[in-house]
């Protein structure tokens, strides 16, 4: 099981790969601003002017400095990416505690979040790590280039970072404002969300308690 945790952590990790392309090999090209939610790369703001780069843009271990559009875009995808689930992990950590789950049923007085999946039968583990390769796979067809010489750790020219057109909802608003507004909002909430649960596991880590229970709950 720890084998499988693993590859899903290595699996994630791998868009922070370095690329050995240099940043005067990439050229911006504004005929892609129209497939890429109305955003015109500006070589001359942070981040090539992405939604929540100028927002409260701060880059203290220069990881975007001197940094092709390429790479821009590869480290925005696994910020956004991340964000999303911590989004998910911190809304899991509370309602795993105190809520019924299939391992445990009705009884909410059950083991904290951090533990949990080790006590999992490898018939309930095996259904979410096939939905996370599934999903994983997906993501890389569709905003990752193919393997090759010269596109390895590459997202396509006309791929926006985390734009995967899944939207059941249609929340997507149909302006670039409004789609920035709305892109500044998921990247700060994620932002919280990696602090929180991190937070959250080290918390229960330490204390071992769940996070309501050490709230008094």
């Amino acid at each position: 099981m720890k084998l499988l945790i693993l590859a899903t952590i290595v699996g994630s990790a791998a868009a922070f790969a370095p690329t050995s392309l240099d940043v005067s090999s990439i050229a911006l090209r504004s005929s892609l601003s129209d497939n890429l939610n109305g955003w015109k790369p500006d070589q001359n703001e942070p981040c090539y002017g992405l939604p929540g780069a100028p927002y409260s843009f701060m880059d203290p271990l220069n990881f975007t400095r001197n940094k092709d559009l390429n790479t821009v875009k590869r480290l925005r995808e696994a910020e956004i990416m991340h964000g999303r689930v911590a989004m998910m992990a911190t809304l899991g950590y509370i309602i795993g505690e105190s809520t019924p789950t299939i391992g445990y049923g009705f009884d909410v007085h059950h083991t904290i979040a951090n533990n949990q999946l080790a006590e999992l039968s490898t018939a309930q583990l095996l259904p979410l790590f096939l939905m996370i390769n599934f999903a994983e796979a997906y993501r890389a067809t569709k905003g990752w280039n193919e393997p090759g010489s010269q596109s390895l750790f590459r997202l396509r020219d006309n791929y926006y970072p985390g734009d995967l057109g899944f939207d059941p909802l249609g929340l997507k608003p149909d302006t670039y404002q409004g789609f920035e507004d709305m892109q500044n909002g998921e990247l700060n909430n994620g932002r919280l969300a990696m602090l929180a649960a991190a937070g959250m596991c080290i918390q229960e880590q330490v204390t071992g308690k769940g996070i309501l229970e050490s709230l008094g709950h």
